[in-house]
């Protein structure tokens, strides 16, 4: 299949799969919704509305969230309530760790760049190392390999709570800890992220991943508050230390799951070529390339807010730990909006994915002009609803339209260009924010990802063979943008609709 034509069948039709090495894995997966494209209208259009959508939505308030496809249909399985609620303790003491370890850089430091600096050290193995995380994952079972990594994020949150907590840290033993703590992360991440589908099956994985969002805001809402106030009481040593105790929930949620009940993707063997296999799947298939781009450019500029809100607190604004807190607060506010939106929705569409990039760049260069604190976190309120849309929408796409044996490989390339990009565009951004200040460095972030965007857009509807229609009364359930077949027989209107 050509490039232009993987492109269109990602858009038109559903993506079946084949896995030799786990047939009745990929039986069940060709059965999954594929992510389709641009011309798509999404599931809260009327013309993609089934009867029996249409018949669940006018049953009782709360069938729409407990039936299959509801907002929170896939808890209804038993191991992803395990893992969820294992995740909910942790991801609240990852922020809190997240808010200490910035705010005590600045403290040692008095510098932005030097919080740049330890977020780049953090990210750098994944950018070194990602894409081998995305072969580990595919070799080695799932469940096992995450309580590994989990206990070890454990050790390192406990050793740097101790080193704080008697006064020996110094901003070098911060950035150790960081890049120890970001080599365990290679490994986790594409990790975690497949053995959701292993949990919970390819009808709930989009709403699964959602959910996953959902959850780690939520903690993202609770965690830098409640830094905040043990930080100001006493001290960032004692977020580290809640933060160590924390991922005893996780593991023992992976303990106590039912490995009868899980959906195994069967482990490869160990063969040469395999890094390179990964690469040159993923190049071949513009649904997957193009999101990828879009995915490292998001990444790289656009989420480098531990340097940017430390800046706008400390030199902008001139405010305290608690309300640096409070602008981590507020973007977790649209975040988790985003996320619950997101679990509403059906099969992801690159049409949102891009849309949602565009209008994140295009607050991000609002909010660098916001005139106080609270208009500017009102903005970053809208930020976090748009980035969480991307987010979940990319990571979605990837997994559906992905083989089974392949999703390691390609998601541990998605995490490498999503959050790899960060020792590049985090000391840039620091850099930019000492010297410039926080406003120009936010502006340029946004700049950059409003346009990468615009691009990937054009190239994604001109790999489908779309073009842009512009209608400026679309009547009800019309839309003034849109992109459209170029030509297409008339039999097939009803499928664009």
């Amino acid at each position: 299949m050509t490039p232009p034509a993987a492109a269109s069948a990602a858009i038109h039709t559903d993506d079946s799969t084949s896995d030799p090495a786990a047939t009745t894995a990929a039986s069940a997966e060709s059965h999954a919704p594929a992510p389709v494209g641009l011309p798509g209208t999404g599931d809260d259009d009327p013309c993609e509305r089934t009867a029996a959508a249409t018949t669940a939505a006018s049953g009782p308030t709360g069938a729409r969230f407990t039936r299959p496809g509801g907002m929170f249909s896939s808890l209804r399985v038993r191991n992803y309530r395990y893992f969820f609620a294992g995740q909910v303790v942790s991801n609240t003491g990852t922020w809190m760790q997240r808010i200490a370890q910035d705010w005590l850089v600045l403290s040692l430091t008095g510098s932005p760049l030097a919080v740049g600096i330890t977020t780049a050290m953090q990210f750098l193995p994944m950018l070194l190392l990602g894409l081998w995380g995305g072969v580990l994952a595919d070799r080695m079972p799932k469940r096992r390999l995450l309580i590994v990594t989990q206990g070890a994020m454990g050790l390192l949150a406990a050793g740097l709570a101790v080193l704080t907590i008697t006064g020996a840290v110094t901003a070098g033993l911060v950035y150790v800890f960081a890049l120890l703590l970001g080599l365990v992360t290679v490994v986790d991440n594409p990790t975690r992220q497949v053995f959701v589908s292993e949990m919970v099956g390819p009808k709930d994985l989009s709403n699964a991943v959602s959910l996953n969002a959902a959850n780690f805001q939520t903690a993202r809402l609770v965690g830098p508050a409640v830094a905040g106030m043990l930080i100001a009481a006493v001290g960032s040593g004692w977020a580290f230390a809640v933060n160590a105790l924390s991922f005893a929930a996780v593991i023992g949620g992976l303990l106590a799951m039912r490995t009868s009940e899980l959906r195994p993707i069967a482990p490869i063997a160990r063969e040469k070529g395999q890094l390179r296999e990964g690469l040159r799947y993923v190049r071949e298939r513009p649904e997957l390339l193009w999101p990828m781009v879009l995915a490292g450019f998001i990444g790289t500029f656009g989420f480098n807010f531990p340097t940017l809100l430390s800046g706008f607190a400390y030199d902008t604004f001139r405010v305290g730990a608690g309300e640096y807190g409070l602008l981590n607060t507020a973007m977790a506010v649209g975040s988790l909006t985003g996320a619950l939106l997101a679990a509403r929705r059906g099969a992801p569409r690159l049409r949102r994915l891009v849309g949602a990039a565009l209008a994140f760049g295009a607050l991000e260069v609002l909010a660098a002009f916001a005139p106080g604190y609270w208009s500017f976190a009102a903005l970053l309120t809208l930020i976090g609803v748009f980035g969480l849309t991307f987010n979940t929408s990319v990571n979605s796409a990837l997994q559906l339209a992905t083989d089974p044996e392949m999703r390691g490989r390609v998601m541990g390339l998605l995490v490498l260009v999503f959050t790899g990009g960060t020792p590049i565009g985090a000391p840039v951004v620091g850099w930019v924010t000492d010297v410039y200040g926080p406003r120009l460095g936010l502006l340029a972030c946004g700049v950059v990802s409003a346009l990468a965007a615009g691009v990937v857009g054009l190239v994604l509807a001109r790999a489908a063979d779309l073009r842009v229609r512009v209608d400026l009364h679309p009547g009800h359930g019309g839309r003034v943008v849109a992109f459209v077949p170029r030509a297409m027989p008339a039999r097939e209107l009803a499928t664009a609709c």
